[in-house]
C-alpha cells in the first residue's frame, strides 16, 4: 500500500498545482475584469418571465457563465476564425486546422490544451496590426453568421432567469473579450470577462495581457470583478461544462455543472453540485434551486457528442 500511496499523493499534488493561480493568471484576470466593467451592457430590463420556481432578486448576487459548450455549442474562437477566413484574413490550410479542432471540440466535449493554445497563437498572429474597431465590426457580422443559432436554449433560459430576478449576468471565457462582449450584448447579458489582447493606439500588437483567461485565471477575473462591483461570491452562481473551470465554480456559493465533461461530472457529484445537461432531448431533473441560482429549462441537441462521451467513460 505504501508503494501505491506515494504516486497517488504525487497525483493529488499535481492536480492541486494545476488549479493554483500564477502571476500571469492573476494579471489576466484583473485585466479581464477591468475590460468587462468598461464594456458592460447597460440595457433596459427585459420583460418579466414566469419561472418554474420562485426567484428572489439580490443586488449582491450575480451569475457567471462559461461560454464554450456551456452557453454556445462549440468554441466561439473557432467560429470567429471561420468568419475571418471568409474575409481573407488567412489561408485555406489554416482554416482546415480550425475545422479539425472545432470538430474535436464538438464531438469530444472537452478542451484540448494543445489545440486551444494553437488556435490562440494563430488568432493573435492573424489580428496583429489590425484595429480593434475593425475586429469589433467584423465580430458583429460573424455572430449573425455562425454563432446566433448555436446558443443552447436551456442555458440561455437559466441566464434569463437571473436577469429576470434583477441580477447581473456575465460571460467568462477564454475567447477574446471583444468577441465575448458582442455575444453578451446580443444575449442581453450584463457583460463579459474574456482574454485581453494588448493594443496600442487602438491597434493589436499580437501579444496578450497576462495569459488566456483559462482555468485559475477565470477565478481571478471573477474575484476581481466581484470586488469592484460589490458582489458577495457566496450568493453568486457559476455555470460551466469543463473541469478546467473547477477553480471558478469553487469560489461561488452556487456552482452548476452544465453539459459537463467526465471529470467535472464526477467532481460535481462528489461535492453535491447541481447538474444540467442540455445535450439530450430528455427533460432535466427538477431539483430545488436556491434563490440566487435562478431556474432551469431544457433543450435538445448533439446526440453524437453524448454517444462519444458515453463510450469514453
Amino acid at each position: 500500500m505504501a508503494g501505491y500511496a506515494q504516486p497517488m499523493a504525487a497525483l493529488g499534488w499535481f492536480t492541486r498545482r494545476r488549479h493554483l493561480p500564477t502571476e500571469a493568471s492573476v494579471l489576466a484576470g484583473e485585466a479581464s475584469a477591468e475590460a468587462a466593467r468598461k464594456s458592460s451592457v447597460q440595457a433596459p430590463p427585459p420583460p418579466p418571465a414566469e419561472p418554474e420556481f420562485p426567484v428572489v432578486g439580490d443586488e449582491r448576487a450575480a451569475a457567471f457563465f462559461d461560454l464554450d459548450n456551456t452557453v454556445m455549442q462549440g468554441a466561439a474562437l473557432f467560429h470567429f476564425g471561420r468568419g475571418l477566413y471568409k474575409r481573407h484574413f488567412f489561408r485555406k490550410r489554416e482554416l482546415a486546422r480550425f475545422a479539425w479542432q472545432q470538430a474535436w471540440f464538438r464531438l469530444a466535449g472537452v478542451e484540448d490544451p494543445a489545440h486551444m493554445e494553437d488556435v490562440r497563437s494563430s488568432a493573435l498572429s492573424i489580428v496583429k496590426g489590425h484595429r480593434v474597431s475593425e475586429l469589433m465590426t467584423i465580430g458583429e457580422e460573424i455572430y449573425d453568421e455562425y454563432m446566433a443559432d448555436r446558443i443552447w436554449p436551456g442555458t440561455r433560459a437559466l441566464a434569463q432567469a437571473h436577469l429576470d430576478a434583477g441580477q447581473r449576468v456575465w460571460l467568462v471565457t477564454a475567447a477574446p473579450v471583444e468577441t465575448a462582449t458582442i455575444i453578451a450584448r446580443r444575449l442581453g447579458l450584463t457583460g463579459a470577462l474574456g482574454t485581453v489582447a494588448e493594443s496600442v493606439g487602438g491597434v493589436y500588437t499580437g501579444r496578450l495581457v497576462g495569459e488566456p483567461l483559462h482555468g485559475p485565471a477565470k477565478a481571478e477575473a471573477v474575484r476581481a470583478l466581484a470586488a469592484a462591483e460589490g458582489l458577495d461570491l457566496s450568493r453568486c452562481a457559476a455555470y460551466s461544462d469543463s473541469s478546467n473551470d473547477i477553480p471558478m465554480l469553487s469560489i461561488v456559493g452556487h456552482p452548476y455543472a452544465v453539459n459537463p465533461d467526465g471529470r467535472l461530472r464526477k467532481h460535481a457529484r462528489e461535492h453535491g453540485w447541481r447538474l444540467r445537461d442540455y445535450r439530450t432531448g430528455r427533460k432535466a431533473a427538477k431539483i430545488g434551486i436556491p434563490a440566487a441560482a435562478g431556474v432551469g429549462a431544457v433543450a435538445g441537441g448533439t446526440a453524437a457528442a453524448v454517444a462519444l462521451h458515453r463510450r469514453r467513460r
